[in-house]
């Protein structure tokens, strides 16, 4: 989480000790649990009363030493606590306290924590209600923690943002709440996990949290009771790991609740029943479907338009989660992806096959069509199932490069199926980190991305996850890294190529000028291969397909019905289409708003459309909203009656009635508009869903 600059805070300065107006030291006790610390706690105590705080509890947990004597001597009330344990110290420092107190502030007793800092977490209290010290800030501080303290420490904030959306940095003892938050938190942990609990139960009981960086020092003296011996760390990973456990359990099994000010939830029943069954339906829906891909018959078309509505159905009902937390958002998007790898493949994914094979061989698929008379000894016992068999590659080198691989690897259908999974679970982890798992949903639970990935085996999110890393990367000014992923996004599809231009343009001519050259990299690398294969003809230009291909297109298809000489001129669509690019480098400002508003026109203007373009738009629409998006992810399956009618012998025109197409349209433009009608024009500049995702500098 990121940290208020101290500095900006009224009545705090760097060389004034002093708290801030607001914060009344007299109401601040101090708790410090001691283990035989004599040594250090008289230095520790001094520390603190030089800050001007009265109040201290030394709870002693059992020493034999004299640390009890030694805490008397200098002023501090001393409390015994013989029952061994962290949490039970501090419980029992909690008890009795003076009613005029309204903070608790708790420290070890080992000398470690910088207590010349704490005016920082006076001067940040009176808007906050837990503060934290992070002893992990720094480098100087975390080569001061051993390694057990902190990998224990990196693996617990890493799991309490996997399960609660909201990101610690440490679990360190020094920290500042106020009475009341404690109250509401109503702490039940005795041992070394009170810390977790206390970090866990603010976020769920929405308080509000900060993190101070912290220099950490050594130990004045005395044994660390976890890092000290190797009992001690198994003692303390199992209380952190249990405690851990226990609060995922619960958290499963009960409602989310809100962070810390997140916006009220527009949806006022509990959460857990809707999560529940739009769990259920998304994967009953993908469980149906998966036995009925191949479309051979009305059957198996009929089972599975089945599947795709009760996937809709949950995914319609995941649109009314105020907010999920990770395991819940992780079991479902994994679960339904699973249920689909044995599916029956689209006709794709053996083109990708057979040019990873041919490269195997040594042979370019640039160039050459699959019915080539030189290739007949290659052919193998699927090579009927791949389309376009007059047709030259038209996958760019990068995406070649990754099919010669896998075919290396294993060249089975549910190897490149993995493959392609693997990129479309990291788009989701990345969007989760982003924008939140509640916003993620829209393209992690999408019936539309679960299908076209998975089930049918398509390889857009090879496209999909480079655009999603440079659109992050430009979020953060991290222009090279932008462009180098622009630039794997175009080897893998060219049409990635106007987000280059985008890119360029928003630069100065000599950044330009090197951002170009960051983005040819993966084509430098990929495209010499294929030339030393004898072919570096990368597009079929003169090819059928190329030429008069069309697909389920909007824009083409009307002007088709005033001009029948259009549907052999796929070319004029560009004319169009590069004045709205244009139009749109010159109007945007962001990469993620150009991004989403070029494939929409994209879409529009295209003789040629598949479901599974529908992907490149969706990442998208996680930041914008797109009401569009949304409900074109639902009637993008008409497009399946294409496939259907072809592999069912009905049609082979591979064409939509007009009914069938407007079906197919007509929400997206109501919904698209519909979102324009209160977000000009889908503003990406400042949309982030506060649950469960990260700043952007995080």
């Amino acid at each position: 989480m990121a940290d208020f600059p101290v500095s900006n805070w009224p009545g705090y300065a760097a060389d004034d000790c002093s708290p801030p107006l607001g914060l009344n030291l007299d109401e601040v006790l101090v708790i410090i649990p001691v283990l035989n610390e004599e040594v250090a706690l008289p230095g520790v105590i001094q520390r603190l009363r030089a800050q001007g705080l009265r109040h201290i509890r030394v709870v002693d947990n059992g020493s034999r030493d004299r640390s009890a004597a030694v805490a008397q001597t200098h002023g501090a009330t001393v409390v015994s606590e013989p029952q061994r344990g962290y949490g039970q110290a501090c419980w029992r420092g909690l008890q009795e306290i003076p009613a005029h107190i309204q903070w608790i502030l708790f420290c070890d007793g080992d000398g470690s924590d910088d207590l010349e800092e704490l005016p920082q977490f006076w001067a940040i209290a009176p808007d906050a209600d837990l503060v934290l010290a992070n002893r992990r800030a720094t480098a100087a501080s975390r080569a001061k923690l051993t390694w057990a303290q902190n990998f224990g420490n990196g693996l617990a904030v890493e799991l309490m943002t996997w399960g609660w959306g909201y990101r610690y940095s440490d679990l360190g003892p020094l920290r500042l709440v106020r009475r009341l938050a404690l109250d509401q938190i109503q702490m039940q942990d005795r041992g070394f996990g009170w810390t977790i609990e206390m970090q866990v139960r603010a976020i769920e009981c929405g308080l509000r949290v900060r993190e101070i960086p912290m220099q950490y020092g050594d130990r004045q003296g005395g044994q660390s009771k976890i890092s000290g011996t190797i009992q001690g760390v198994f003692k303390a990973g199992k209380g952190i790991l249990g405690t851990l456990a226990k609060f995922y359990w619960r958290k499963l099994t009960r409602p989310t609740p809100p962070l810390p000010h997140s916006p009220t939830p527009p949806l006022h029943s509990p959460t857990f029943p809707l999560t529940l069954l739009a769990a259920i339906l998304i994967l009953i829906g993908s469980w149906i479907m998966q036995p009925h891909g191949s479309f051979d018959s009305t059957a198996s078309f009929t089972w599975f338009c089945s599947g795709a509505i009760l996937m809709g159905l949950g995914f319609i009902t995941s649109w009314f989660l105020p907010r999920i937390n990770a395991i819940w958002f992780w079991s479902v998007t994994l679960l339904s992806r699973l249920l689909l790898l044995p599916m029956a493949s689209g006709d794709d994914v053996w083109r990708y096959l057979w040019e990873g094979y041919l490269q195997t061989q040594g042979i370019s698929p640039y160039g050459t069509p699959p019915n080539a008379e030189v290739l007949v000894p290659l052919r193998t016992e699927w090579w009927d199932l791949m389309n376009h068999h007059d047709t030259s590659a038209i996958y760019p080198p990068v995406a070649q490069v990754g099919f010669q691989l896998l075919a290396h690897i294993s060249l089975t259908v549910l190897a490149f199926k993995l493959a392609f999974v693997i990129a479309d679970v990291a788009i989701c982890w990345l969007l989760s980190r982003r924008y939140g798992y509640g916003s993620a949903l829209l393209y992690a639970w999408n019936p539309i991305i679960i299908y076209s990935i998975a089930g049918g085996a398509h390889y857009d999110s090879w496209f999909v996850l480079p655009l999603v890393l440079a659109w992050l990367a430009a979020d953060r000014q991290q222009w090279r890294w932008s462009a180098v992923w622009i630039g794997v996004s175009i080897g893998v599809k060219w049409m990635s190529l106007p987000l280059l231009a985008f890119l360029l343009w928003q630069q100065r001519w000599r950044k330009a000028i090197a951002l170009l050259g960051f983005a040819a990299i993966p084509l430098l690398v990929t495209t010499p291969s294929f030339c030393l294969m004898g072919n570096c003809n990368l597009i079929p230009v003169q090819s059928n397909f190329v030429e008069r291909g069309r697909s389920a297109e909007l824009v083409p298809y009307l002007l088709a019905q005033v001009w029948s000489g259009s549907t052999e001129i796929n070319w004029i669509f560009a004319l169009p289409l590069s004045v709205t690019i244009l139009a749109l480098i010159l109007w945007r400002q962001r990469l993620g708003a150009f991004a989403e508003s070029y494939f929409v026109a994209l879409f529009m203007l295209t003789p040629i459309i598949h479901a599974w373009y529908f992907s490149w738009l969706i990442p998208f629409s996680v930041a914008s909203r797109n009401w569009g998006t949304r409900l074109l992810s639902l009637s993008g399956f008409v497009y399946f009656l294409l496939p259907y009618r072809q592999f069912a012998g009905l049609d082979t025109q591979w064409h939509l009635t007009g009914l069938e197409r407007s079906l197919l349209w007509l929400p997206f433009l109501v919904g698209f508009l519909y979102s324009l009608s209160f977000s000009p024009w889908l503003s990406l500049s400042q949309h982030r869903d506060t649950e469960g995702g990260l700043p952007p500098n995080s």
